[in-house]
């Protein structure tokens, strides 16, 4: 029987690709616009970015709330989704609080 994934876990996965959605927008899609002149890019990734940026608001919401988490914790996984190799960053710690967690 395979584990049950737990929330952090998938909270963990979607941050990872909301970094890298968020990378390939700004170093990919950005300059294919301006340089290449390939603006339909840009929207393309730039909907692929605003789906995984709202659902990892939803699941950061979740973890929040059934893993108790503080209002400080919640800030810190927002300020990591809006900058540039945030969630990349923050994925280690995170790591280490889902290995502590139980529920």
């Amino acid at each position: 029987m395979k584990p049950i994934t737990s929330v952090f876990s998938w909270f963990r996965k979607l941050a990872v690709a909301e970094g890298i959605s968020f990378l390939a927008l700004l170093f990919i899609a950005m300059p294919l616009k301006y340089f290449a002149g390939f603006p339909e890019i840009v929207t393309i990734a730039g909907s692929i970015h605003g789906i995984l940026f709202v659902a990892f608001i939803v699941l950061a919401w979740e973890v929040k709330t059934s893993y108790k988490k503080n209002w400080t914790w919640f800030g810190k996984a927002f300020l990591a989704s809006i900058l540039p190799c945030g969630t990349l960053v923050m994925d280690s710690q995170w790591k280490k609080e889902e290995a502590g967690v139980t529920l």
